[in-house]
């Protein structure tokens, strides 16, 4: 029994040092590495922002050319693996296709029982494409598609859009997607990356803290929220209502509108702001905004009404559906971003390792408890 009571789900807590990620939720401030996302987003491609943050600085030109270069060669899988996508029941979702076939990689990585410093970041460029056409290639298996092969001179979000849809992105769609995945790629400590640091400290392999991460994300209280965002929109869409009167219905009933407010952001989430023009922009181009037309209705009404702000979740969802993705790929194109970020944190607890072990607050029955004898009780 602690004399110190921790809040519970460790709400402010620190567990741990890093000079990954920074966020000030008071002021809405998410830096990578010190650097601003917005500057990122505005600025940066999800190749250079993952060398920030696996490398701690900015590459040059020359440095990000060859980091390119090698995340590109490494667009390959086992055969196994592949299978394996083949053999699952009809009904597996994405999500659960995804950590298993993470977990098979290991067995194929020729690093596998190494986790130096240099061997981690080699299999962190292997995981960052792997898991990318993992998600990419079951998708077309499952709706009985050819798989499309990867393309070498393409950047990572294009290659991905089109080894996904089996047709070159155009420019919007690219930087759209690009840009998704530099909001996306790392959040502090967040549930799943806090997992994978947790199963990293006791010298797990980052195949291992990789898999336990995206188990972390599977959960709806992590990922999802903007799978339930679209659906929201799609129900609002197919009963022909209008917006605001459908949410303000739901408010009534006392229902959850998903994508609205954070549990560290106490103003508008940073990447909310981006996605939202892209989400704009998207169906601007498509020629079709209905989607964003109906998120920006929600949005207003809900900040009016709730006081609450639209978070990631919100605007990736009629973000990636304008892209022509599928709702139970949402969250596995989180973990396509996200695995940057995973892969940062644990290279940077494999460096300087320390195994986390926590203590609880015992709130059973008062010690001693006298053991009572089976006849007696």
């Amino acid at each position: 029994m602690s004399s110190v009571v921790a809040p519970k789900g460790l709400e402010g807590i620190v567990a741990t040092s890093s000079s990954i990620c920074w966020i000030d939720g008071d002021a809405g401030v998410l830096s990578y590495r010190g650097i601003d996302i917005h500057e990122l987003a505005d600025h940066s491609t999800f190749e250079e922002t993952t060398y920030l943050l696996w490398f701690g600085k900015l590459p040059t030109a020359e440095e990000l050319a060859s980091f390119s270069a090698q995340l590109a060669a490494t667009r390959t899988i086992h055969p196994k693996v592949i299978d394996l996508l083949r053999s699952v029941p009809a009904d597996a979702t994405p999500m659960q296709v995804l950590r298993t076939a993470t977990s098979l990689l290991s067995i194929y990585d020729a690093d596998e029982a190494d986790s130096s410093h240099d061997a981690n970041v080699r299999k962190s460029f292997r995981l960052t494409s792997q898991i990318a056409m993992i998600v990419a290639l079951f998708d077309r298996i499952r709706k009985g598609k050819t798989i499309v092969e990867a393309d070498p001179t393409l950047s990572h979000a294009a290659n991905f859009l089109w080894m996904l849809n089996g047709e070159k992105p155009s420019a919007t769609a690219t930087h759209a997607f690009d840009v998704a995945l530099i909001l996306h790629a790392d959040h502090e400590l967040n549930a799943s990356t806090f997992a994978a640091r947790v199963i990293a400290a006791t010298l797990a392999d980052i195949h291992s803290a990789v898999t336990g991460a995206i188990g972390a994300l599977k959960g709806p209280l992590h990922g999802g929220a903007n799978e339930a965002t679209m659906r929201l929109l799609y129900a609002i869409d197919k009963a022909g209502a209008d917006p605001v009167e459908y949410v303000k219905q739901m408010f009534a009933e006392k229902k959850k509108i998903s994508g609205f407010g954070h549990r560290v952001y106490h103003t508008e989430d940073p990447r909310a702001t981006h996605l939202r023009r892209m989400s704009e922009s998207l169906g601007k181009d498509a020629g079709n905004t209905k989607w964003f037309d109906m998120s920006q209705k929600i949005e207003h009404f809900v900040k009016g009404e709730k006081k609450l702000n639209a978070n990631v979740d919100f605007y990736s969802a009629s973000t990636y559906t304008t892209l022509g993705i599928d709702i139970d790929l949402f969250t596995p194109i989180f973990a396509v971003s996200r695995i940057s970020g995973w892969a940062a944190h644990v290279i940077e607890q494999h460096d300087d390792n320390r195994l986390i072990r926590p203590r609880a607050d015992y709130v059973g029955p008062a010690y001693p408890t006298a053991y009572t004898p089976v006849a007696q009780r």
